[in-house]
């Protein structure tokens, strides 16, 4: 026997969120690490940063390579399980105070209609997903590899980022299934993510 489609039964929906500048007001990478070290320890990193940092805002280097230089200054050696809690806390604790209120919003009003909700970051998945599980929204992030319980500062896959947004949609969701998409971002970074919708916003929240 065929199983047929419900008449009352809704066309599947997906709404993608870029998450850092489109979620948020501040860049969560930027945030998360002030919390973690302090400003002082931040900034003075900045300074040793600073030849790196001017080659990216060049474009002499790639997004990913300067985020690992970045993530690597700050946190490369650190034991796991402390970068874990620290991550969880900052989630549960801080990312609310940063979030658009029209983002969230509109993520709310997507839940209403019953639609799928994923984020889709380069930030981190340790610092993203309690915040998204607290909210029941799905996630698509960067990961962060961990040798010997150790961070390496180095990304466990790449970095979620311009194609690589759109290629982890691709893998993850069968996009032939949803009548319609929903797509938000607020950078060039997300250029990606937006092609893959049928309706796409730029800069919707500020």
């Amino acid at each position: 026997m065929t199983k047929t489609l419900s008449k009352s039964a809704k066309p599947l929906q997906l709404a993608l969120f870029d998450f850092d500048g489109t979620i948020t007001t501040k860049d969560s990478l930027v945030d998360f690490i002030q919390y973690a070290v302090g400003l002082s320890k931040y900034y003075r990193g900045l300074v040793i940063l600073s030849p790196m940092l001017t080659a990216y805002t060049l474009k002499l280097i790639k997004n990913n390579i300067a985020k690992e230089k970045l993530i690597a200054h700050f946190f490369k050696g650190w034991d796991a399980d402390k970068f874990q809690k620290l991550s969880e806390q900052y989630s549960l604790e801080k990312i609310d105070k940063i979030t658009r209120p029209k983002a969230i919003a509109k993520i709310r009003w997507h839940q209403e209609q019953g639609h799928k909700i994923v984020i889709v970051s380069a930030s981190m998945e340790c610092w993203l997903k309690p915040w998204c599980d607290k909210n029941s929204i799905e996630l698509l992030s960067t990961k962060l590899e961990i040798k010997e319980n150790k961070l390496t500062g180095k990304f466990s896959i790449k970095n979620c980022y311009a194609i690589e947004k759109a290629n982890r949609v691709k893998e993850s969701y069968n996009l032939s299934e949803y009548n319609h998409i929903y797509a938000y971002g607020d950078s060039r970074g997300d250029r990606e993510l937006l092609l893959l919708s049928h309706e796409s916003f730029y800069k919707p929240f500020l």
